[in-house]
């Protein structure tokens, strides 16, 4: 049977790999990769470098799909519909993929930024098209370095103080309001830069942009100090790069709920 990895490779840095990812990289025959286009081709660029650097030269093939365009116009009610009609697109690339292109004894792998757990939608893409059952492999999950232990690594501190939980939230939820009872809340997806909702109050931002690779950014602070700085850095990263992916972290002073 077709066998397949989902392998976590961490935030950027090839150094993040994790000694079972390169395990399975090493035991994996065939990459599939989805080129999200010539503004992000340095994200495939980055993958490609993570297999240069940990596996030897024609041990392996890469095969590239696009990955299918997601309506981002669709707000509310119609959101999710249009999530679901994403993911559906890209279970029949997919599908394709490992049927067109993967032997019956063979492995493949697709490479996943973070960690497949969180925020990722490959699990369940994979899940879809075992259900349409005209394809069958199996597949296991190899954990990777997420960008939120990223981000709390590279300005040193902890996502959680002491007996208090933490919240891990998208800027769509965050701007709904600022979570209950919760005063650490990390910010994933936030392409609306919603921490400025909140910059009256008495809140630290741990803030970082394309962690983990030679563009890295870092701001940390009061926010309402550092969300002009943010602000101003994400706008010039942005021109200049065509494409951003940034990470927060929110301390709120318990004091000040």
């Amino acid at each position: 049977m077709r066998r397949i990895h989902v392998i976590g490779i961490g935030a950027g840095d090839p150094d993040q790999l994790t000694l079972q990812a390169v395990k399975a990289l090493r035991g994996t025959d065939v990459f599939f990769l989805l080129d999200k286009g010539e503004v992000k081709a340095d994200l495939t660029g980055l993958r490609r470098d993570m297999l240069d650097a940990h596996l030897p030269e024609g041990s392996y093939r890469v095969v590239e799909a696009r990955d299918p365009e997601r309506d981002r116009r669709a707000e509310g009610a119609a959101y999710s519909a249009a999530v679901g009609d994403w993911r559906s697109a890209r279970a029949d690339v997919y599908g394709r993929l490992i049927a067109g292109e993967l032997g019956e004894d063979q492995v493949g792998a697709f490479l996943v930024w973070g960690d497949p757990s969180l925020y990722d939608s490959t699990l369940a893409i994979l899940e879809e098209v075992l259900a349409r059952g005209e394809v069958a492999f199996a597949y296991d999950v190899v954990p990777g370095i997420s960008s939120v232990s990223a981000l709390a690594a590279r300005h040193r501190t902890g996502l959680n103080r002491v007996g208090r939980p933490i919240r891990i939230t998208t800027g769509r939820r965050l701007a709904e309001g600022f979570p209950q009872g919760v005063d650490d809340v990390v910010v994933m997806l936030d392409a609306h830069q919603t921490f400025r909702q909140y910059a009256d109050q008495d809140i630290d931002i741990y803030w970082g942009a394309y962690i983990g690779t030679p563009d890295e950014i870092l701001v940390s602070g009061p926010l309402a100090e550092a969300a002009p700085r943010i602000a101003a850095l994400r706008a010039e990263a942005c021109e200049r790069k065509g494409w951003i992916m940034d990470t927060y972290l929110l301390r709120r002073n318990p004091g000040n709920r």
